[in-house]
């Protein structure tokens, strides 16, 4: 396997330096009208629904096997590459895409801090033309350790060790705004919407980690901890997976069905 080089969150410098390492495969998850724009001069475009799978009343759960292999291989991935992947939306997608990675044990990639938005910011250069990296033929398998399900996280509700994180709105979390069958949160959650991570001052770059720290140690999300994060789809929470990730926490889990599949399930318990 590659050694990773480039640190879990790169900033858009640290990617122009690297441009042209062997084995790098930049992914542009931003809309394909933006990437026929501009784009990192080398990256491969993904369209965000190729790596979610919708299978209501659960909007956003893991494609099977097959369909993530095919996904993969048509972009070129390989054991060996390391994958820095970015969006314009403030990560989310991107995050998604690592998230993804990490349930197939593929340990190699990095998210772009700020995205496009803090490329062109920092007035790093960008291509037009459309990258076409070789086909590669990967063979995706599931590892459990980064998924949470429906029935492990009811089996571990009241586990001492976990903490369940809610990354919607403070409205959504509360029941006021409802976009499932039933409103609310999965009991003993704690609230920490995504966005609270983006700086909106630094081109949506993440906030200072020691800040990031200190806001989810209020929440009591510790290190000792094992930590599941969840929001509608699975794509708002991805983002916090990788923050909690660079933040150096040992143990998170996505719950990809999420409050789509929680919300709409009559025998799950809600507050």
């Amino acid at each position: 396997m590659a050694q990773s080089y480039l640190p879990l969150v790169v900033e858009p410098a640290e990617l122009a330096a690297n441009l042209a390492t062997e084995n790098l495969l930049i992914v542009d998850l931003c809309r394909p009208e933006t990437y026929a724009q501009a784009h990192v001069p080398g990256a491969v475009h993904l369209d965000y629904r190729q790596i979610v799978a919708a299978r209501p009343p659960a909007m956003g759960t893991l494609p099977d096997e097959a369909q993530l292999s095919e996904t993969f291989s048509a972009v070129g991935l390989t054991p060996e590459s390391h994958v820095v992947a970015y969006d314009d939306d403030g990560g989310g997608r991107a995050a998604r895409l690592l998230w993804t990675l990490d349930v197939i044990g593929h340990r190699h990639y990095s998210l772009l801090n700020g995205g496009l938005h803090a490329w062109l910011n920092d007035r790093q250069p960008v291509s037009a033309e459309p990258t076409q990296r070789p086909r590669s033929r990967y063979a995706v398998k599931f590892h459990g350790t980064a998924v949470a399900d429906k029935n492990y996280i009811t089996s571990h509700l009241r586990d001492p060790n976990l903490v369940i994180v809610d990354t919607r709105t403070p409205a959504e979390y509360r029941g006021e705004t409802r976009r499932a069958e039933r409103a609310g949160h999965i009991p003993g959650a704690v609230n920490f919407d995504w966005v609270n991570a983006i700086d909106q001052t630094r081109s949506l770059r993440l906030k200072p980690a020691e800040e990031l720290k200190r806001a989810l140690l209020e929440l009591g999300v510790t290190l000792e901890k094992e930590a599941i994060v969840y929001c509608q789809t699975h794509h708002r929470s991805a983002h916090t997976y990788i923050v909690l990730k660079s933040l150096g926490y040992p143990r998170v889990r996505g719950y990809p069905g999420s409050w789509s599949e929680w919300g709409n399930s009559p025998e799950t318990p809600i507050e």
